[in-house]
């Protein structure tokens, strides 16, 4: 059900945690299924320097959240703004159609992440 890179990241979260020195921190969820996506950044000169996050929802709102943080590292913040649930998911090798709402949800975390660091 899963692709080897939705359980590599689920098993091996990149980039979990709290991050001290953010420039923003914005907290979604799904009400549908409860899973909870807290995405934290900070930004230096444009770029975004670090990212880290905390989730709790089902194997792909984890794995999601942990390909999210590795595809924001190092981006631009217009380079971060094309980043969509699509390719969020192609990332992971593709996700099911009953598993997209994470990729969902971590594109709606990264749009309210960047709203609050205009």
């Amino acid at each position: 059900m899963y692709s080897p890179s939705v359980l590599d990241h689920f098993k091996n979260p990149r980039n979990a945690g709290d991050l001290q020195d953010a420039t923003a921190v914005v907290e979604v969820s799904n009400p549908v299924c409860g899973d909870v996506l807290r995405l934290s950044a900070r930004v230096e000169g444009g770029i975004i320097a670090e990212c880290r996050f905390k989730a709790q929802g089902c194997v792909t709102s984890v794995a999601c959240a942990s390909i999210l943080t590795e595809l924001l590292s190092g981006k631009s913040l217009d380079d971060a703004r094309r980043i969509t649930a699509m390719q969020i998911a192609e990332s992971l090798g593709g996700l099911e159609q009953a598993t997209f709402h994470a990729a969902h949800l971590a594109a709606d975390a990264l749009t309210g992440l960047l709203a609050k660091i205009r």
